[in-house]
């Protein structure tokens, strides 16, 4: 896909904010929750703790992410 990226200025001319095509906002979304699956699954590892139900482990995940 090619980038098209659109800014939002203020007065000075300093970007704010950026306009995104609703496929690209969501596979950013696809790509940045992938990102956090595997975070999750990388400190889980590295914990020790033993297995986590999968049930468990989204949970964490969902609350971690408000």
């Amino acid at each position: 896909m090619a980038r098209r990226e659109r800014f939002i200025v203020d007065e000075q001319g300093e970007r704010v904010a950026v306009v995104l095509d609703v496929a690209e906002y969501e596979r950013l979304l696809a790509q940045v929750e992938e990102l956090e699956a595997i975070r999750a699954y990388d400190a889980a590892k590295a914990a020790g703790d033993g297995a986590v139900a999968l049930e468990d482990a989204l949970a964490d995940i969902e609350r971690r992410r408000v």
